[in-house]
C-alpha cells in the first residue's frame, strides 16, 4: 500500500523535511479572544483505589494515547518514526476536510511522568504545531488515575488559532469549518478511547491489525483505512506556510 496511505503524496520524503521546521508560535502570545482554550474530560472505566492495575484501565490507555490509536481516521492521520524517543519526536499529521487533505507538523515537546498532589498519576505528552501548519498551539494529552478513588480520566488540554498566513480560501474554510471539526476531533477521541479500553480489558486486541506503513513510518492510527479516491481529494502540503511546498514528487 505504501504512498496510498497518504493519497498521492510522497509522505516521508514531507515527514523528512520537518526536521528544520521550527515551532510557529510562542507561548506569550495565547490568550483570549483570539485564542480557543480547552479542556476535555472523559471518564474511562474505573479501577480499585491505590497505584495503576497492571493490565488494567490505566495502561491500556496509557499504550493508545502513545501510539496515537484514538485519533480519528476520518478526521487525522499521524505518520511517525516508532523507533525515535517520543520527546522530540516529528509527526505529519494529515488533516481530512471536506474533500480536502491538509499535511502539517507537529512536534512532541513534553512528556509527562508524575504524581500530582499526592494522588493522581499522570501519564501523557503534548506536541506543538510546526511552521506550515494549518494552526497555531498546543495540545495535551494525559491519562490520569485519580489513586484514592480509582477513577480514570483521559484529559485533553490545549490552546488554538489558525494560522494567520493562510491563503484566502483556506482561511474562509477554516472560518466556517474549522472550529466545528476541532471539536469533533476531540469527541470522536474520547469515544474512540473508551470503546478500544473496552475492549483491551476483555481480551481483544484493540484496534485490530497492525499500523499502515510508508516506508519505515508508522500510519496512526492502526485502523486507518487506504482508499484509492483519496488521490481525488485536493492535496496541500504546508497550508500555513507564506510559499506553501507542492504536494506531488520533487
Amino acid at each position: 500500500m505504501g504512498d496510498w496511505t497518504f493519497g498521492r503524496l510522497d509522505a516521508a520524503r514531507v515527514w523528512r523535511g520537518l526536521a528544520d521546521a521550527p515551532v510557529n508560535y510562542s507561548l506569550d502570545e495565547v490568550c483570549r479572544p483570539a485564542w480557543n482554550i480547552d479542556t476535555y474530560r472523559t471518564v474511562l472505566p474505573r479501577e480499585r483505589p491505590g497505584p495503576p492495575e497492571p493490565h488494567g484501565c490505566w495502561e491500556h490507555a496509557c499504550r493508545l494515547v502513545r501510539d496515537y490509536e484514538f485519533s480519528p481516521p476520518e478526521i487525522v492521520r499521524a505518520l511517525y518514526d516508532p523507533t525515535a524517543p517520543l520527546l522530540g519526536r516529528d509527526m505529519l499529521l494529515e488533516a481530512r476536510f471536506h474533500g480536502m487533505h491538509f499535511y502539517c507538523g507537529v512536534r512532541v515537546t513534553d512528556v509527562v511522568d508524575e504524581t500530582r498532589a499526592g494522588t493522581d498519576r499522570v501519564w501523557g505528552w503534548a506536541y506543538e504545531t510546526l511552521e506550515g501548519h494549518l494552526e497555531r498551539g498546543k495540545v495535551t494529552y494525559e491519562v490520569v488515575k485519580k489513586q484514592d478513588t480509582g477513577e480514570v480520566l483521559f484529559v485533553v488540554s490545549c490552546h488554538s488559532q489558525g494560522a494567520p498566513s493562510l491563503d484566502r480560501i483556506t482561511s474562509l474554510g477554516w472560518r466556517l469549518f474549522g472550529r466545528r471539526t476541532q471539536l469533533r476531533f476531540y469527541r470522536r477521541c474520547s469515544d474512540r478511547l473508551q470503546h478500544f479500553v473496552r475492549a483491551a480489558l476483555v481480551g481483544e486486541h484493540a484496534p485490530p491489525g497492525p499500523p499502515p506503513m510508508v516506508e519505515d513510518l508508522v500510519c496512526a492510527p492502526s485502523d486507518a483505512k487506504v482508499h484509492r479516491l483519496d488521490a481525488l481529494a485536493l492535496h496541500r502540503v504546508a497550508p500555513g506556510s507564506v510559499t506553501r511546498r507542492p504536494a506531488g514528487p520533487p
